[in-house]
């Protein structure tokens, strides 16, 4: 590619070029409505299997989350690191080494979803029993559970290509795809569940099918003539592979230490609530997801601006951009917690019937209320977060992730855990987010922006 090309490929594009606030918009707003339409398949799913299946089958769904979770994490981990990566070398004006790291990124997740959805059915039984689930929740759980996982290949093309459809420019694209499983998941888990009454069968069905029909419209992406990243299966330096998948690390760690918190809150649970202990964390997650999904999606859309505004040294964009993503979290952080303070007894009751799971709606009330003070931080930790590896921060970023997603709530569990004997150690999690909050800034301090392009041009 000549000087001139590589030039005009760099200015032809919004974040480098465009308006702040409408180029953080334009992007944002597809980015929520795709991530927001992917969480729901969750919260519908939540919803049709509480009200029509009952809640030790929600129960038997949250148990087998966590090793879901981790799966995610590494595919996640891989797309989000490929496509910041590609960022950068599309904002110097690299197309060819972009497209390099989209290929290399999508070959990589081919085949390990492979590997580990041959190993996840093979070695069914054993991962139920390490999550802690009792002989009697297997067959619920595996109902769901040898359904779900062959849908896992398609999961991760699909999340490989929404990050990367996104980098190249058709944020539209990428955010429609994933609208559209959403609806389909509404009107499958519907017939499924309540009209066919398949139970966990047909949610599991739902969900997978949901899931598959957005990597089938996200394929129009390698039709459209002005694409710039190209696939090809002839790559070298397959190392870098690794160096852009550490680079996503601070993702992998979120999900993964997702899935641990969540296998210690589901044991806790048992041992303090029983079954309906377990479905009230559940139903409390549920309404969680919303609001993280939220500000993950405004994180998300950071990582596009700034990893393009980082490779074109343009240190006043990446500040601005940074501003713009604040004050939005701000807001968001307000309405979610206002929310969660006066309407937390009706949104629980969407996912269960009050007079079936009285005791369970109870007991989730009490965890809300331990809980919101989660979101005064963990939008902004989110924020800083995906602002390092943006800059391709991974060890800084990474600690961030660590501390909000598994060392703080982790420890802070446990000692809660014991020193009370009641739900009230939940709260471990709202301030774990705050700690890590103050690390956080501390760490970004280290790194502004003018301190991060010095760093690269020395």
């Amino acid at each position: 590619m000549s000087t001139q090309s590589a030039q005009d490929q760099q200015a032809s594009t919004d974040a480098i070029e465009g308006a702040i606030v409408p180029t953080f918009f334009k992007y944002l707003v597809p980015s929520l409505v795709g991530l927001i339409a992917m969480t729901s398949a969750s919260l519908v799913d939540g919803f049709f299997i509480g009200n029509y299946v009952g809640i030790t089958a929600l129960a038997a769904v949250n148990l087998i989350i966590p090793i879901m979770t981790i799966l995610f994490g590494v595919g996640m981990m891989l797309s989000i690191g490929g496509s910041v990566r590609g960022g950068k070398y599309l904002g110097e004006g690299d197309v060819e080494a972009a497209s390099a790291i989209f290929s290399k990124t999508l070959t990589s997740l081919a085949i390990y979803g492979f590997i580990v959805i041959s190993l996840g059915l093979v070695f069914e039984e054993q991962i139920f029993a390490g999550l802690g689930a009792t002989q009697e929740l297997f067959p619920i759980m595996g109902e769901y559970y040898r359904i779900i996982m062959p849908f896992f290949f398609a999961q991760f093309a699909m999340i490989a290509l929404y990050f990367f459809i996104r980098l190249d420019g058709l944020p539209n694209l990428a955010a429609t795809s994933l609208a559209v499983g959403a609806a389909i998941n509404v009107v499958l888990d519907y017939l499924f569940i309540a009209v066919y009454d398949w139970g966990l069968t047909g949610a599991a069905f739902a969900t997978g099918i949901s899931q598959t029909i957005p990597l089938l419209v996200m394929l129009y992406y390698f039709f459209w003539p002005k694409r710039r990243l190209k696939f090809s299966f002839g790559q070298k330096n397959w190392k870098e592979i690794f160096q852009a998948a550490y680079n996503g690390i601070s993702e992998f760690i979120n999900e993964i230490s997702g899935g641990i918190i969540a296998f210690i809150f589901n044991w806790m649970m048992i041992q303090r609530g029983g079954i309906d202990g377990v479905a009230a964390i559940t139903v409390v997650n549920y309404l969680l997801l919303l609001g993280f999904m939220v500000f993950f999606s405004i994180s998300d859309t950071i990582q596009v601006m700034l990893s393009q505004n980082f490779g074109a040294r343009q240190t006043k964009r990446i500040e601005d951009f940074l501003k713009t993503a604040s004050w939005l979290i701000l807001l968001v952080s307000g309405l979610f917690i206002t929310a969660l303070l006066t309407l937390s007894e009706p949104l629980i009751l969407l996912f269960v019937d009050e007079q079936s799971g009285g005791k369970m709606v109870a007991m989730a009330t009490e965890l809300m209320a331990y809980v919101w003070p989660l979101f005064l931080f963990a939008g902004a930790n989110m924020l800083i977060s995906g602002y390092l590896t943006a800059i391709h921060l991974p060890f800084q970023s990474g600690m961030v992730a660590l501390c909000r997603s598994l060392i703080l709530p982790g420890g802070f569990l446990f000692l809660l855990y014991i020193l009370l004997s009641d739900y009230r150690f939940v709260a471990a999690l709202a301030v774990a987010e705050g700690v890590t909050f103050v690390i956080a800034f501390i760490i970004f301090l280290r790194h502004t922006p003018y301190k991060a392009v010095v760093a690269i041009d020395k």
